[in-house]
């Protein structure tokens, strides 16, 4: 099955960028599971990007897998655009103008 190349909002890949730094600070291996739950939920929107349904703002909404409390924020275009790594409890709905 052919991946869809994905798009990210700027203010996306800045998120992504400090909660692996934040973990990072933490422990080298919770960023490294971090990276890896943020490369596993990528991996699965490019591979299927209509798989989750259309949740708030047109939005979709692929929750990380382990224990991280992260969501991938997308929509579907053309092209599919990362909106958001959101943090599960803090500042809800924050990417809803992106």
């Amino acid at each position: 099955m052919a991946s869809t190349e994905l798009r990210w909002h700027p203010a996306a890949l800045r998120e992504a960028e400090e909660a692996r730094d934040w973990y990072l600070a933490r422990s080298p291996l919770a960023a490294h599971g971090f990276v890896a739950s943020l490369s596993d939920a990528v991996e699965a929107v490019a591979a299927t990007p209509v798989r989750w349904p259309v949740g708030r703002h047109g939005c979709r909404e692929r929750v990380f897998p382990n224990q991280y409390p992260y969501t991938l924020v997308y929509r579907v275009g053309p092209p599919v655009v990362v909106v958001a790594v959101a943090h599960q409890r803090r500042r809800p709905e924050f990417w809803r103008s992106r």
